[in-house]
């Protein structure tokens, strides 16, 4: 199959309007939301302290080495952070920019693979899938490191195409290594060895190896370690230490084993998946029965993009379906895969055939509604009834938001006009995740420290020690814009107070005795350590309280 010469023709004025309605829906609340822990706090404060410190090389969590993963992300964030400021919206603006670039390369591969049609569902698609619109609105690396692989597959899709001259092949695969450096600057060695072992598997299934010929091997992993290896080398230079905690620890030890507490059954991903593509989940799985065929055309043994991205999609999720770590995030990569191969198939299919792969999911979008105001009856204190109350008429508005898109798609397929019924559908999923998303602020207060923060800022001095003990609020050194000293705390942070141990302080004796010694000092902590404080007699003074935590200053 040659790539296609894309001349789509159209209305640009109309589809650009289309565009810039989409980014104001896609970008419109990444401000609005505090943020939530662990891991926006997290992703928000490491970069935060590398502005502060000036140090862009290794990268610090609460001013403690934190190796877990490179920078890429750090950086950009930093930078948002130097050029508009330290806010919730320059925290979450790369996750929100690489999603949406993630979209627009769908839509740029699939129109050049399978035709401007098909290019134009694929990113659709993506860009209403469940799990990939909430994700990219959520301060985790995962939407990074997938837009990066995204772009390593696509360049490697445009570039083995048999009638691509020599020339052009070589660009598109120099922007697949590079795609790749990217990737493992993003999220570590998962960026190369992941696409390098679902093509060896491709090979062996479709008995390809001409390709291997054409991936021009020697310049593009040298272009690979142009891009990611000199800050490989700054960091183990300033810190020797680096390469076993990275290369050792945190990609073979955290996969094979349950150290980080994330083990989870094999069949983890089933309802995530399931969850995670709607409202496209049956579409996915008649373009799954379809889509092996489609390589079998090829009796010249040309490349199939088809069967490659068929094979990438079922590798991420039986690799990280045997993972010791599991979170939803990990699903990511596949779901590029998976549009393109669904625009194709959808571009290709009758409106009946899809109306009856879209009309069974009505009543489950209507059950998900009659159970959304009962969502108070899942709290297990006053306090949680009453947010998630309030969080459940964000629900129920995104609930009718997604019914109505469902509704009036099912009525356009009748009518027989297949291109307004995805538009529709595709614009209603989105608003629907973003307003699901919106309304999770009303249960910030249980999940974020914004709160504290405000209530406590007006008394805490830069100069003044502030510890936290016996816990680690990951959002609060953010929205306070300083770190703090942990006191028989580590958790992720017991390799970098390994390095440097005088960062902290072991256990509460030691802790008393450095309180009594200071003439002004703060500490949050659980109410429960407050009140093992408290029967020690240690002078405290409260000056912030709620059900989960206290804030105390020296008498």
């Amino acid at each position: 199959m040659e790539p296609l010469k894309i001349h789509c023709t159209g209305a640009p004025r109309r589809w650009l309007w289309l565009l810039l309605a989409v980014a104001v829906i896609w970008f419109g609340n990444i401000e609005y939301r505090k943020l939530i822990e662990p891991d926006e706090g997290r992703y928000a404060e490491i970069p935060r302290e590398m502005v502060a410190t000036g140090d862009w090389v290794t990268p610090r969590l609460n001013g403690l080495k934190y190796f877990e993963k490179p920078p890429l992300q750090y950086w950009a964030t930093a930078a948002a952070y130097t050029a508009f400021g330290e806010h919730q919206w320059t925290s979450r603006l790369w996750v929100a920019l690489t999603g949406f670039a993630g979209v627009m390369l769908v839509w740029f591969a699939g129109a050049r693979l399978f035709g401007c049609e098909a290019g134009r569902y694929a990113a659709l698609l993506l860009g209403s899938s469940l799990l990939y619109a909430l994700m990219s609105h959520i301060n985790t690396l995962d939407m990074g490191v997938t837009f990066f692989i995204t772009l390593g597959v696509v360049g490697l899709l445009l570039g083995q195409q048999n009638s691509t001259d020599a020339r052009a092949r070589r660009n598109w695969m120099w922007l697949a290594w590079a795609g790749l450096g990217l990737a493992v600057l993003s999220k570590g060695l998962m960026g190369l060895v992941l696409p390098g072992a679902a093509l060896v598997i491709y090979s062996l299934i479709q008995r390809d190896f001409v390709l291997w010929k054409r991936m021009h091997l020697v310049t593009g992993l040298l272009l690979c370690l142009l891009v990611c290896a000199p800050w490989f080398y700054l960091v183990i230079k300033a810190n020797p230490e680096f390469f076993e905690r990275f290369f050792i620890y945190e990609h073979y030890t955290r996969f094979t084993t349950k150290v980080h507490g994330r083990y989870q059954p094999w069949y983890y991903f089933i309802p995530i998946l399931l969850l995670g593509m709607m409202p496209w989940t049956l579409l996915m799985f008649d373009t799954l029965l379809h889509a092996w065929k489609w390589g079998r055309a090829r009796v010249d043994r040309a490349f199939s993009p088809e069967r490659f991205l068929l094979v990438w999609a079922a590798f991420i999720y039986v690799f990280f379906s045997v993972s010791g770590s599991k979170l939803p995030s990990y699903l990511l990569p596949m779901f590029p895969a998976l549009a393109l191969l669904m625009g194709k198939h959808l571009a290709e299919m009758g409106e009946q055939k899809l109306f009856w792969l879209l009309a069974p999911l009505l009543p489950l979008i209507a059950l998900g509604l009659g159970l959304a105001p009962f969502t108070a009856r899942l709290a297990d204190t006053p306090e949680q009834a009453q947010m998630y109350g309030e969080y459940s008429a964000w629900l129920v508005a995104a609930g009718l938001v997604w019914l109505l898109g469902m509704g009036a798609a099912l009525v356009l397929l009748r009518r027989k006009k297949k291109p307004a019924s995805m538009l529709v559908l595709a614009l209603g999923a989105l608003l629907a995740a973003q307003l699901g998303a919106s309304g999770y602020n009303t249960i910030a207060p249980e999940r974020s420290a914004y709160l504290i923060a405000e209530a406590i800022r007006p008394q805490v001095k830069p100069d003044v020690p502030f510890y936290s003990v016996s816990s680690y609020e990951q959002t609060l050194p953010f929205y306070l814009k300083r770190t703090f000293t942990l006191v028989a705390y580590q958790d992720e942070m017991a390799f970098g107070i390994m390095q440097e141990p005088q960062r902290w302080i072991p256990d509460i004796a030691s802790f008393a005795k450095v309180w009594q010694a200071q003439p002004e000092a703060f500490a949050i902590m659980r109410t429960e350590t407050f009140t093992q404080l408290e029967q020690q007699n240690m002078a405290m003074k409260i000056i912030y309280r709620d059900t989960q935590n206290i804030v105390v200053s020296k008498p």
